[in-house]
C-alpha cells in the first residue's frame, strides 16, 4: 500500500491516466499542502463534514492504516473544520495524510506533526453550526470530483488526483516507466544533451514544414519515443 514515503509525482500519475485513456479526476486546483514536498498516497477514507468531530473520529476509527482522510467541507470559505486533535488522531492512527475541502486551523501544531495535509487554506474560528444526528456520509467531493472507498487518492506541491483502487497499479506502473524516461531525460541534459537534440526536434521541424497536421507525440510515438509536456 503506498504511503508518503513512496507516492509517486502526481503529474506522472495524471500522465499516465491520459496514455491508459482513463478520466482525469482532479482536485481543485485551490488545495494546496501546508507545508512543501510532502507528497501523499494512499486508500481514499472519504466522509462528510456536518459540524461535528465525531464523523471523522468515525472514520479515523474504521480506517486501515496508510488511508487518506478525505473531509468535504463544501469549500466553506467561513470556517475550519480540522484542527490539530484530529490531525493528530489521524497520525496516530497510521493515517498517511488528510485532504480537506475546506479550511483547517492550528496551522503551526499541524506542521510540527508532521504528517501531510491539503486545504484551502487556514482560518481561525471552527464549526458554530448545529449537527444533524445520524451516521456520517462515507462519500466527499472535492468540488465536483467524487471520492467513495473504492477511491486511491494521491496529493502533493502539484495537486490532488483520485484513481480507481481497481486501476491502481497499472497506473501506477505506467507513471513510474514515464518517470523513469523523464529523470534519464534530465540526467542527460544537465550532461550537455539538450532536450530538442534527444527528441531530434530539428527532424521533427522539418517534417512537420511539408506535414503540417504531423504533432510532436506522433512523431515521438513513431521514433518510440515520448514526452509528456
Amino acid at each position: 500500500m503506498p504511503t508518503h514515503e513512496t507516492a509517486l509525482p502526481t503529474a506522472a500519475l495524471a500522465d499516465a491516466c491520459v496514455r491508459l485513456g482513463l478520466p482525469l479526476r482532479l482536485g481543485p486546483a485551490s488545495l494546496r499542502p501546508i507545508a512543501p514536498h510532502a507528497p501523499i498516497a494512499g486508500p481514499a477514507m472519504p466522509v462528510t463534514h456536518a459540524g461535528s468531530v465525531d464523523v471523522f473520529l468515525e472514520a479515523i476509527d474504521d480506517a486501515p492504516s496508510g488511508a487518506v482522510l478525505v473531509v468535504d467541507n463544501g469549500g466553506r470559505d467561513d470556517e475550519a473544520c480540522v484542527g490539530d486533535l484530529v490531525t493528530l488522531e489521524a497520525r496516530e492512527a497510521g493515517l498517511a495524510g488528510l485532504i480537506v475541502w475546506g479550511r483547517h486551523r492550528d496551522t503551526t501544531q499541524i506542521v510540527e506533526l508532521g504528517i501531510p495535509l491539503h486545504s484551502r487554506g487556514a482560518l481561525p474560528p471552527g464549526p458554530r453550526r448545529v449537527p444533524p444526528a445520524g451516521r456520517s456520509m462515507r462519500t466527499a467531493w472535492l468540488d465536483g470530483v467524487e471520492v467513495t472507498p473504492d477511491d486511491m487518492i494521491a496529493a502533493d506541491d502539484d495537486g490532488a488526483i483520485v484513481i480507481a483502487a481497481a486501476e491502481w497499479a497499472r497506473v501506477a506502473d505506467a507513471a513510474r516507466e514515464i518517470q523513469a524516461v523523464e529523470l534519464a531525460q534530465a540526467e542527460r541534459m544537465r550532461g550537455g544533451e539538450s532536450l530538442r537534440a534527444q527528441l531530434d526536434f530539428a527532424t521533427y521541424r522539418a517534417r512537420q514544414a511539408v506535414e503540417p497536421d504531423l504533432s510532436l507525440r506522433r512523431y515521438l510515438a513513431e521514433r518510440g519515443g515520448a514526452i509528456e509536456v
